[in-house]
Parts: C-alpha cells; sequence; structure tokens
C-alpha cells in the first residue's frame, strides 16, 4: 500500500533523506522512527505530495504521488503534528468542509459517531481558536478519519493527549488497520510503537537502518530486548 524506492530529498547542500526505500503492505500499523531530524517528517510530508522528492518513487495505494496526486490525496488522510485548524470554524463546521472537499455523502451520522469516540459531543459548536492543544489534536485525528481513507499517516500523534484519549486513538487506529487501512505513524515514543505496530522502519540522518517486522527487528539487533534496546543499537551501529 506504502512503497517508497530511492527516495532522496535534497535542500540545497543539506540532504534530509538520502536513498530510502521500504514498503508496508495493506492493513498494517507501521512505525516510522528515528532520532531528530533523520527524515521521518520529510518522508511523511513527501508520500501526500505536499513537497517533491529531488529523486526517487512513493507509491501510494497503487498511484505515483508526483504524477497522479489527485488519486493519492483522495485516498490518504495526514495528520501532522502540529494540525492546522481553520481558527474561526466549529468543530462541526470542520467536518462539513472535510464532508464537502471528499464529497463524502451523509456525512453526518459518521461524524456524530467521531465527536463521541473522541469525547468532542459537547464542544460540537466550539471554535477551533477555543480549543486546547489536545482537543484540536483530536480534532484533526477525527477529520481525517471521516472519508475513511485507505492510508492514514499520524506525525506524533499522541502530543497534548490525555490518557483516555491516548487509548480511544491507539484503539481506533488497531480497528481501522484491522478493517483493511494501512497506518503509519511517526513517534519518539516507544511504547506506543510496541502496543500497536506490526511493522518497525529506521531512520537516521536520511537513511533507513531497518524495514520489517517487530520479530525481525529484535532478531537483529536485540534478540530478548526491548523495542528501546532495538532503537538504540540499530542507531548507534549505524555510521
Amino acid at each position: 500500500m506504502i512503497q517508497v524506492e530511492n527516495f532522496r530529498k535534497q535542500y540545497d547542500r543539506v540532504v534530509a533523506a538520502d536513498d530510502i526505500t521500504f514498503s508496508l503492505p495493506k492493513g498494517t500499523v507501521g512505525a516510522l522512527v528515528g532520532p531528530n531530524g533523520a527524515g521521518k517528517t520529510t518522508t511523511m510530508r513527501a508520500l501526500c505530495g505536499i513537497i517533491k522528492p529531488t529523486a526517487g518513487k512513493l507509491i501510494v495505494a497503487g498511484f505515483d504521488v508526483l504524477r497522479e496526486p489527485l488519486q493519492v490525496k483522495h485516498r490518504i488522510a495526514y495528520v501532522p503534528d502540529d494540525p492546522p485548524l481553520f481558527e474561526t470554524l466549529t468543530i462541526w463546521e470542520h467536518f462539513k468542509f472535510i464532508a464537502a472537499a471528499y464529497r463524502v455523502a451523509n456525512f453526518e451520522a459518521q461524524a456524530d459517531k467521531l465527536l463521541e469516540q473522541f469525547d468532542l459531543l459537547s464542544k460540537r459548536n466550539a471554535l477551533a481558536g477555543e480549543l486546547s492543544r489536545g482537543m484540536r489534536q483530536k480534532v484533526a485525528i477525527a477529520c481525517a478519519y471521516l472519508h475513511c481513507p485507505e492510508v492514514l499517516l499520524f506525525d506524533e500523534p499522541l502530543t497534548g493527549l490525555d490518557p483516555a484519549a491516548i487509548r480511544s486513538l491507539k484503539n481506533s487506529l488497531s480497528s481501522r488497520a484491522a478493517e483493511g487501512a494501512t497506518v503509519m505513524v511517526s513517534s519518539h515514543l516507544l511504547a506506543l510503537v510496541e502496543d500497536i505496530c506490526q511493522h518497525l522502519i529506521i531512520l537516521r540522518q536520511g537513511k533507513c537502518l531497518f524495514s520489517g517486522s517487530l520479530v525481525e527487528a529484535r532478531e537483529s539487533y536485540a534478540a530478548g530486548g526491548s523495542l528501546e534496546d532495538v532503537f538504540f543499537r540499530a542507531t548507534e551501529q549505524a555510521p
């Protein structure tokens, strides 16, 4: 469902992504992990078509991101680490906007379920500008779910969420994958990765150090160890 082949992104003399290759199958929750500056956000933004690769091929849901950007955008949802909302629109008006943009007919019932799932019913008519950081994050996640995308990309999705919202998000990500969606999560919180992810992609300084199952990662780097052990041994061994 996601294929990244020899992806390179260079800004002047700075190489943010250097020949990254990995794939993520349908119905999988995958984790994109690495130290700050590893290229995680760059890779996600390229998969969404927000930035253009310097070289390489990016395929999402069977479509080339460069050649068929509208087909890709129709099938994905991307929630950045600080999701921008329309400050003067209410939560419900955000749903209406997303429904119109993605041509979701009769969206109201689904929107009501999402409001309940993320404990936003009481804030239905609140302006985005009046919301806390955590509530803004929940609105962005709920809007991402509204058009039932085939691919979901989350960059540090737990930022600002309380424990109840974290549990709801984790359950929803697993449920979406079980229904056939492909989910990629970028996070520094290895406990989240260990709880819900089946596939691990480790980046460091723009290079892909590992791509495979969590079982394979442990076999390669830390037999019997924790995911934290895997992460540090992989990144510390890298040149």
